[in-house]
């Protein structure tokens, strides 16, 4: 189950000054069962022919998971990273924001397994992705 931080603004400040801020990535929601973001799709997020990178959507993925993870834990103790991550990218985007949200496959005390969904504006599926958490002991 995830715990529910004091504000959407205490996830924000754990990702500044990182590739997450670097992306535009903004969290939007998170509840007992998920965490969902937002991201642009501008220069930042963009591959050459002008459609949201691939990496971009992956890395928005990542974040998600990763966040959720640590929404989950102690981090007193332990701490979460990424262990396997996949992707399929189901239709492009070159313009706007998508829309992303993680919900856990399976809270072990080793692993976490995280589905995340990527949609477009008009909430189509853009990618879906699968990530693999490890839960890793302080000290």
């Amino acid at each position: 189950m995830i715990k529910i931080p004091a504000s959407l603004e205490a996830l924000q400040s754990i990702a500044q000054n990182t590739m997450s801020a670097h992306l535009g990535i903004e969290f939007t929601g998170v509840g007992a069962d998920f965490v969902s973001a937002k991201m642009p799709v501008d220069q930042r997020t963009k591959q050459p022919f002008g459609i949201l990178h691939g990496g971009a959507s992956v890395a928005l993925a990542e974040t998600l998971g990763s966040v959720a993870s640590s929404l989950c834990i102690d981090l007193n103790k332990a701490y979460p990273v990424g262990l396997e991550i996949n992707a399929n990218h189901i239709r492009s985007v070159s313009e706007g924001y998508v829309y992303g949200s993680a919900r856990p496959l399976h809270l072990g005390r080793r692993t976490h397994v995280w589905d995340i969904q990527i949609v477009n504006e008009d909430k189509k599926l853009v990618c879906v992705s699968r990530l693999t958490v490890m839960i890793v002991a302080k000290g």
